[in-house]
Formats: C-alpha cells, sequence, structure tokens
C-alpha cells in the first residue's frame, strides 16, 4: 500500500476526515497501577479473571469439554495488527496517534476504549465502578496534549441511573472528557431464577436497553446528557446474546456483534418513548453499519399501520362474525367436523386473550404518534450510525428515496484503527473513499458521512465541542451554513 495513498485521498477532498470511532489500546503496565490504586487490582490474576470473563473464568484456562459444559463464549483472539507494530504502537501510545493524523489522512479522531468494552459487563457493583473510574483517569491523563487531533471518550457504567450520573459527572466536570461511552444494555438476572439461589447462568438472564420495560427510569441520564453537553455512543458487542454464544468460534460470535444490541438499544428508546421526551438527545449507535437501521424504520412503520389503536381493531375478537363462521363450516368442514375432538372455543383458540383485559393496547402509546409519518420525526434526528471504512452498505443510509420520510440516516464513520479489521491504518481511508470510486456514494453523501454528521452529533449537544481542535473553523463555517 502507498503511504502517500492516504494523503492523496485527503488532499483532493474540499472537508475534512472527522474519524467518529477510533480506538485506543490501552498500555496495560501504565494502565494496572490505576487499577491498583482503585483497591481493586492486588491479586492480578484474580482481577483479570474477574474483569475479562465474569461469571464463568477465563476461556483460555477451561478445557474443551468445560467449555461446551458452561457455553463459554470463545472470546476475540489475535485482535491487534501484531505485525504492523508501528500501528499497534500507534493505537497504544496516543501522541503517535496524533502525529500520525495527516499520514493517516484524518484530521480529528474520537478515540475509544479498547478495555471499556469488558468493565461494562462486570457483575460485581463495586469493581465496576472502580474500573470505570481508574479506566477514565488513565485515559485523562495520556491523552493530555493530544487535544489538537484527537478527543478521548469516557466509559460510563449503566447499570443503574445513579451510578451512570455519577461516573459522567466526574468524566465531564472534573476530568474533562467532551464524549462519552456507554453500554447498549446491562443483562440482569431473571427475578424467579435468581430466586432459587446460587449462580445465575448468563441464559437466564435478560437484556435491559434502558428504555422499554426497564426496572429503572432513565430519563434524568439522557437529561444529564444534554446537561452537560453529551452525546452518548453505544458501543457493546453481543457478548453471550442467543444465537451468538459459541464455545469455539469466535467469527460465530463476531458476526452482528455490534448490530444485535445497537438494534435491540435503538427499539427500546423508540418505543420506550425516549426520543419522544428527549428530541435534542443524540445518540450514536456504532460499529453496526446503518442497513439495520434502514429496515428497522421501514419494520416500525409498517407495524405501525397494521397495529396502530385504530387499525389493531381489525383483529379485536368482538368482531369475529360467529354467524358466518358456522355457514362457512357448514359447507366447508365437514372433514374438520370429523376429525375435530373437544377443545377450546373457535374464539380462544384463533386469537387468544388479551391481557388487558379485552381493552385496546397501544404499543406506541410512548412515541405519541398521530401517523407514521410521525415515527421518522421520532427516529431519524436521534440517532446516528457508526459505519466502518470498509462497510459496503453505507448507501443504504443515503438512499432517500427507499426510506420512510426521505430523509437520510446519518452514518458516520468510523476508523476502528488499533483493532484486528485494520491491519494498515494507511488503508482505512482509502477503504471508505471506493464508495466513491465505485459509483455507490456521490461527493455530497461522502462529505456527510467523513465530516458533517458526526460534526453535527457532538455540536447538537455541545456546539463548542471542536473550539481549538483542527477542524475548528470547518465546524464553524458548517454551523454558520447551518444557521
Amino acid at each position: 500500500m502507498s503511504t502517500d495513498s492516504a494523503r492523496a485521498i485527503r488532499a483532493g477532498l474540499d472537508h475534512p476526515i472527522l474519524d467518529a470511532d477510533g480506538h485506543t489500546v490501552e498500555y496495560l503496565p501504565a494502565l494496572i497501577p490505576y487499577f491498583q490504586k482503585a483497591g481493586v487490582a492486588d491479586d492480578l490474576s484474580r482481577f483479570f479473571a474477574r474483569l475479562f470473563d465474569p461469571g464463568s473464568g477465563m476461556w483460555g484456562a477451561l478445557s474443551p469439554e468445560e467449555r461446551l459444559r458452561r457455553r463459554a463464549v470463545r472470546p476475540s483472539w489475535w485482535a491487534v495488527p501484531a505485525r504492523n507494530t508501528r500501528d499497534f504502537a500507534t493505537a497504544s501510545m496516543p501522541n503517535l496517534m496524533a502525529e500520525r493524523m495527516e499520514e493517516l489522512g484524518l484530521d480529528f479522531s474520537v478515540v475509544y476504549s479498547s478495555m471499556g468494552l469488558p468493565v461494562f459487563d462486570i457483575p460485581d457493583v463495586k469493581l465496576r465502578r472502580a474500573c470505570c473510574r481508574a479506566l477514565n483517569q488513565f485515559l485523562a491523563e495520556v491523552f493530555q496534549g493530544t487535544e489538537r487531533r484527537l478527543a478521548p471518550v469516557a466509559v460510563i457504567p449503566m447499570t443503574t441511573p445513579e451510578e451512570a450520573i455519577s461516573e459522567l459527572e466526574y468524566a465531564v466536570q472534573t476530568l474533562g472528557f467532551k464524549a462519552a461511552l456507554i453500554a447498549s444494555f446491562v443483562r440482569r438476572p431473571i427475578e424467579s431464577v435468581a430466586a432459587l439461589g446460587g449462580e445465575v447462568p448468563a441464559q437466564a438472564s435478560w437484556a435491559d436497553s434502558f428504555g422499554l420495560d426497564s426496572p429503572y427510569d432513565y430519563d434524568p441520564f439522557w437529561q444529564r446528557c444534554l446537561d452537560l453537553g453529551i452525546s452518548p455512543a453505544a458501543h457493546s458487542g453481543a457478548v453471550g446474546w442467543d444465537g451468538h454464544r459459541s464455545p469455539s468460534n469466535y467469527m460465530f460470535n463476531h458476526l452482528g456483534f455490534f448490530a444485535t444490541p445497537a438494534e435491540a438499544l435503538c427499539r427500546s428508546l423508540f418505543l420506550g418513548g425516549v426520543t419522544r421526551r428527549f428530541p435534542k438527545l443524540r445518540i450514536a449507535l456504532l460499529e453496526g453499519g446503518a442497513s439495520w437501521a434502514v429496515r428497522l424504520l421501514h419494520d416500525l412503520v409498517g407495524h405501525y399501520e397494521k397495529r396502530n389503536p385504530v387499525a389493531i381493531r381489525h383483529y379485536d375478537p368482538a368482531s369475529f362474525d360467529r354467524g358466518v363462521w358456522n355457514e362457512l363450516f357448514e359447507r366447508y368442514g365437514a372433514k374438520l367436523a370429523e376429525m375435530a375432538s373437544s377443545g377450546p372455543d373457535i374464539q380462544q383458540l384463533a386469537f387468544g386473550s388479551n391481557a388487558e383485559g379485552g381493552g385496546i393496547v397501544d404499543e406506541f402509546a410512548a412515541c405519541g404518534l398521530e401517523s407514521e409519518d410521525d415515527i421518522p420525526k421520532r427516529f431519524v434526528p436521534n440517532f446516528f450510525f457508526g459505519c466502518e471504512a470498509d462497510d459496503p452498505l453505507v448507501h443504504h443510509a443515503f438512499e432517500t428515496a427507499s426510506i420512510p420520510g426521505g430523509a437520510p440516516l446519518q452514518a458516520i464513520f468510523g476508523s476502528d484503527v488499533g483493532h484486528w479489521d485494520v491491519p494498515d491504518m494507511r488503508g482505512v481511508l482509502h477503504e471508505a473513499f471506493e464508495l466513491v470510486e465505485e459509483g455507490r456514494l456521490g461527493r455530497d453523501p461522502f462529505r456527510a458521512f467523513t465530516f458533517e454528521n458526526a460534526a453535527r452529533f457532538y455540536t447538537d449537544s455541545n456546539p463548542r465541542f471542536f473550539e481549538g481542535t483542527a477542524i475548528e473553523s470547518d465546524v464553524a463555517a458548517l454551523l454558520a451554513k447551518r444557521s
């Protein structure tokens, strides 16, 4: 790969490249003292066993038979570009990453923790909170001096809204973070199983995505995000989800790894009315692409058309015409009558029961919809969809003729540098620009994808987000144009 290819592509563009999802791979010898200072890492082997695979022990320490018995999920392996040592060093050393940005064809990068993903899943409250606090302290210090090119992201635990608010306030008000990472879900035990005592297996838990059916009210957290000028981004993988539980094959577990929980979070916040109550809230769903979001938006419209409070009456058992049924059954159902035994009444059999005692249930009530036209209005402005550089389906977000409401979805570019899907950091911009070269994305959508959408994501909540950065003037011009 030519070392000048990224520079050449960038030189041919009239806009900056804003990387909304880079990664740092934390240098553990420098990070561990922060965990030790927090009082949670005196015994390092035990600490890492609890950190990386809570509840089942380290996968690598289990026999193949024990992995199958426990359904211990095979984790990632060979997950960083080891052969490309310079790139690995770049992901570990923020000063080097900042220095290489022009070489990579990138103007500014929002950089996420790699260690942040496993700490979300730590079930022990004290350990989880201590790890998040220590990790944020480390990130704030190690990224000092790189503000012109890089913005680190604080890790916010979400098990309760009180926990989330506490760490968010500390990260923003004490450590000075401008961006925050949240989990896409929290795994909670099913109470009836937990009541039996003992360790609750992962299969006996459920995923709380903070909106619909959550046992907690997360509205105070969303409000605090707005108060503090934070647009949270969700970045959880489907570790242990049904369909992602192979003990032997990481690829089986990884396919759809980020899109699956992202869609659940998106559905939960929408159907739970969060986007109605907080129209200015901006949430990014990272690394899962945008194709699933196009389908979900279509599905929401289609489901509402058939099951809104008026249309649902078409299926009301009270409207069943028994006279018509009996007449037709007499003419055409003789063989069925011969085959039948005693059993439930036809209405009980065919229609089931209504948990609300026969009343009409509006399952879209929290969304405050008056027609299907309101669905894109509650969906498109709030959600931003992270697409990696090698995502071949970004154009789906911009095909407005086939998107309900006619507005493009807000796809944002993420390099994902530092992880195994980027063998050479110098190639990420070229991979993204192939969408233009191959005619799948026009220049204007490419500008929106690689700059404007991400700039709006952050400045909608914090107009000063990019002050003092390498793209400050470009963002200012964009904001002036919008006003």
